[in-house]
C-alpha cells in the first residue's frame, strides 16, 4: 500500500515538471486606445453659479495610464438686445496639469455670462482623449471691489521718525474693501507709496517704513491702496490719501496746554479766574507756550512738535464728567507725539479718575489703556472727599517736599486740604515714586500716608510725569522748586 503511494506522488511530480517545462499560451495585448474623461456632477450642466467655480474630473486608459490631463474654457455674453443669442467674449489655450481639480474665476462681467469647460486626460502614451469632457455653466455677473483707507485722514499731519523703534513702527495705514454684489470676498490688498511699487498683502492694516517713502520723509507723501476679490477682479480705481509727515524738531522747551475749567466749582464760588491760573503757571514755568484748550482744542499735531514738552494741567474738580484729557481723540494725538520722542507731564485734581470716570476705585487699569501702555501704571485709587493731603515728600535727595496751599483751600468739605486726591498704588517697571502723600499726624487716614502721588517713567523713546493732585493749589514757591527739579529730570531746561 505504502509504495503504490509513492508511486502516485512520483507521477503527479513528473506531470508537473513537464508541464512546467512547456511554453504557454498569453492573452494578446489590449489594442492602443486613447484615454476617458469625465467630470464630477458638480456644478451640475447647465447651472447658473458664482463667476468663483471649482471643476473636478477623473480619467482612465485600457492599455495604460493616465500622466496628464489638458482643460480649457470659453466665455460667452448674451448678444445686446437678446435673450437667446450668444457671442464669444474670451477663450484660453489648452491648460497643462497633473491634477484633477481647478478652481476658475471665469469672467463674469455681464448679468449672466456662459462658460463653456472642456477637459481631457493624456495617456503615458501621450494619446489625447479625442472626446472631452464638457461642462455648460451660466455665472452671474461680478463686479471690481471698492476700496476705503480708513486711517490716516487725506490732507492729515503726521509725527513720525526717521527709524523705527520700540514705539513707532512706522506709518499705520487701515483699510477696507467691499465687494458691491455681496457675493464675492476680498482676498488680498495691495498698497503703494508715492511711486513706489505695489506690495500685495492679506492684512487690512499695514505699517508703512520710512524707507518705502521716496524722498525726503518730512514733507507731502501720497499712500495708495487697492483690493482684488476672489474672481480676480482688482479695483481699477483704489483709494489714496496725501499726507503731511513731520519729523519733530523739538526746537522749543514747554507748551502748556490749559484745560482747567475755571467755571467750574469749586473755582467759581472762590472766584478764580483764568487769568489768576495763567499767571500761576506762567510763573512755574517760565518761557512756556500756552495753549488755551477750551478755547482753541487741542493743539494741532505740527504744533506740538516743535516742544520738548507738553504740559496738561485740569485743575477744576470734574463733577459730572471727566476731564477732555481722557477722550480717545486727545489721546491719540499725544500719544503719536510721544511715540516719536515727546516728554509728557500731566497734574490735574482727578485726572487719572478721568480715565475710568465711570468705575469704582480702586481700579484696575488694563493693557491697550493709555494709562497702563504709556505711563506703566497699573491700580489707582483715590483719597476721600474731605480734604485730607496737606503735602507731599519728594524723593529724598532728588526732589523737595512740597505743601498745599490752605488758604486757597480753605471752604468746606477741604478745610486747607486736598481731597480726591488719586493714589498710584500699583505700578510697572522702569517707573520711579517722586512725590509720597503726607497728611495731619492725627489724620484717620493712615493708609494714604506714604503712598504714591507722582510717578515718573523712564520710557527707551519717550519721558512721562504723572501727579495726582492739582499743580496749582501748591504753595507757588514750592511748585516753582518742584517744577524746576520735573524739568532736571526730563532733562528739559
Amino acid at each position: 500500500m505504502r509504495s503504490r503511494f509513492a508511486f502516485l506522488l512520483l507521477l503527479v511530480a513528473a506531470c508537473a515538471t513537464l508541464w512546467l517545462s512547456c511554453d504557454r499560451p498569453t492573452a494578446p495585448e489590449n489594442p492602443n486606445t486613447t484615454p476617458d474623461t469625465r467630470l464630477a456632477n458638480v456644478p451640475k450642466e447647465n447651472d447658473t453659479v458664482f463667476a468663483l467655480v471649482n471643476l473636478s474630473w477623473t480619467g482612465g486608459d485600457n492599455d495604460g495610464f493616465v500622466a496628464g490631463y489638458q482643460y480649457r474654457y470659453f466665455t460667452y455674453h448674451l448678444v445686446p438686445g437678446s435673450s437667446t443669442q450668444w457671442e464669444l467674449f474670451d477663450s484660453t489655450d489648452w491648460h497643462d496639469t497633473v491634477g484633477t481639480s481647478v478652481t476658475i474665476a471665469f469672467n463674469s462681467t455681464e448679468a449672466l455670462n456662459m462658460q463653456r469647460f472642456l477637459v481631457r486626460a493624456i495617456d503615458n502614451d501621450k494619446n489625447l482623449d479625442t472626446t472631452p469632457a464638457e461642462r455648460v455653466l451660466y455665472t452671474l455677473r461680478t463686479v471690481s471691489p471698492v476700496t476705503k483707507i480708513l486711517s490716516p485722514a487725506n490732507n492729515g499731519t503726521l509725527l513720525v521718525d526717521d527709524q523705527v523703534t520700540d514705539w513707532w513702527p512706522g506709518v499705520l495705514v487701515i483699510f477696507r474693501a467691499t465687494d458691491p454684489t455681496g457675493r464675492g470676498q476680498i482676498v488680498e490688498y495691495a498698497w503703494a507709496v508715492d511711486d513706489g511699487p505695489w506690495t500685495w498683502q492679506e492684512d487690512t492694516s499695514v505699517y508703512i517704513t520710512p524707507d518705502k517713502f521716496s524722498g525726503s520723509l518730512s514733507g507731502q507723501h501720497e499712500i495708495k491702496v487697492t483690493a482684488r476679490n476672489n474672481t480676480n477682479l482688482v479695483d481699477p480705481i483704489g483709494d489714496s490719501v496725501t499726507v503731511h509727515l513731520v519729523i519733530p524738531p523739538f526746537t522749543k522747551n514747554v507748551i502748556i496746554i490749559d484745560e482747567t475749567d475755571e467755571f467750574n466749582n469749586p473755582f467759581l464760588t472762590w472766584g478764580i479766574s483764568d487769568s489768576v491760573v495763567d499767571a500761576f503757571y506762567a510763573d512755574v514755568f517760565p518761557g512756556a507756550t500756552h495753549w488755551d484748550f477750551k478755547a482753541n482744542g487741542m493743539p494741532p499735531r505740527q504744533v506740538l512738535a516743535d516742544y520738548k514738552l507738553i504740559v496738561w494741567h485740569a485743575d477744576d474738580v470734574p463733577t459730572s464728567r471727566p476731564h477732555k484729557i481722557s477722550e480717545p481723540a486727545n489721546i491719540e494725538v499725544f500719544t503719536d507725539y510721544l511715540k516719536v520722542g515727546g516728554k509728557f507731564l500731566m497734574s490735574g485734581w482727578r485726572i487719572l479718575k478721568s480715565f475710568a470716570y465711570y468705575n469704582n476705585f480702586p481700579f484696575n487699569f488694563a493693557p491697550g489703556t493709555f494709562v497702563y501702555d504709556y505711563l506703566h501704571i497699573r491700580v489707582v485709587t483715590e483719597t476721600d472727599i474731605l480734604g485730607d493731603m496737606t503735602g507731599a515728600k519728594g524723593k529724598t535727595g532728588v526732589f523737595t517736599s512740597i505743601e498745599v496751599d490752605s488758604a486757597r483751600l480753605a471752604n468746606f468739605p477741604y478745610d486747607g486740604k486736598l481731597s480726591q486726591v488719586n493714589l498710584i498704588t500699583t505700578t510697572a517697571g522702569f517707573t520711579d515714586v517722586l512725590y509720597s502723600y503726607e497728611n495731619s499726624p492725627t489724620s484717620p487716614n493712615v493708609s494714604y500716608r506714604g503712598r504714591s502721588v507722582a510717578l515718573r517713567y523712564y520710557g527707551t523713546v519717550y519721558d512721562a510725569v504723572v501727579l495726582g493732585f492739582p499743580m496749582y493749589f501748591i504753595k507757588k514757591d514750592h511748585a516753582q522748586v518742584m517744577a524746576q527739579e520735573i524739568l532736571r529730570s526730563l532733562h528739559v531746561q
